[in-house]
């Protein structure tokens, strides 16, 4: 079996993601699919992509709940999920020939594709659901945290983050040096009340969660209007007000 490193590294890069401004756009889970594909875990294969049972390898995946809060709060939380690289990894622990393994330099857990077995064991002791098996290959693939882009040289420094940190229209999702308290996703954490994912598991993953904030109710709230009707500021002239006109009919 594999063991992890004898000390916890020092650098623990992970991601912080935001439930609260998450919009369920799967644009992180399309951008990891279009990087990784051609990079360190490449390919990621597919299967019937646009028939009736499409399958296939996605590191990041995006799962929507409806939930029911209190005093009428309900709304739909979307949860990206992808692999949390944990402290205390039980994929790696697990693993018959050392394929699976934490990285001392920054705790990023990564699979050896060289020598991979394709047993499957890291899938089953994953409690997150965050390992994915390519049938063409025969091995175990997850999220490397883009391992070959955040190291890559050739890129702008502001480049240099995960291609699902890169694409959020909405900024909910966030990278950075966790094992640092007094890094800003740490203090991001701190601020929010960051948690992680299933601590009663007992992996004490890397990656966290910032909660959905409650929402704001009673006088001074703010919502969206009853009902949207066209405005033309003042001194728009004629030309605007028969575009306003025009597009109103």
């Amino acid at each position: 079996m594999t063991s992890l490193p004898e000390r916890q590294p020092e650098t623990k890069l992970g991601l912080v993601i935001d439930l609260d401004i998450c919009v369920g756009c799967h644009a992180c889970a399309v951008n990891c699919k279009e990087w990784n594909t051609g990079g360190h875990s490449a390919p990621l294969t597919d299967y019937d992509p646009y028939g009736a049972d499409p399958s296939g390898v996605w590191f990041n995946r995006i799962h929507s709940f409806e939930v029911a809060g209190e005093n009428g709060d309900n709304r739909t939380v979307h949860f990206p999920k992808s692999c949390l690289h944990c402290d205390d990894a039980p994929c790696v622990t697990v693993c018959p020939t050392g394929a699976s393994y934490k990285r001392e330099e920054d705790g990023i857990v990564l699979v050896n594709a060289d020598t991979c077995i394709g047993c499957k064991l890291c899938s089953w002791a994953c409690p997150y659901g965050a390992r994915e098996y390519d049938q063409d290959e025969g091995v175990m693939k997850k999220c490397t945290l883009c391992v070959d882009k955040i190291y890559n040289e050739n890129l702008d420094v502001e480049s240099r983050v995960p291609a699902c940190v890169s694409t959020c229209p909405a900024g909910a999702r966030h990278f950075g040096n966790l094992g640092d308290p007094s890094s800003d996703v740490s203090l991001l954490v701190a601020a929010r009340g960051g948690y992680d994912l299933m601590p009663e598991q007992g992996c004490k993953p890397t990656n966290k969660y910032l909660p959905p904030r409650p929402r704001k109710t009673g006088p001074g709230a703010t919502g969206a209007p009853h009902a949207l009707t066209p405005q033309v500021a003042d001194g728009g002239g004629a030309f605007l007000r028969w575009i306003d006109k025009v597009l109103s009919r």
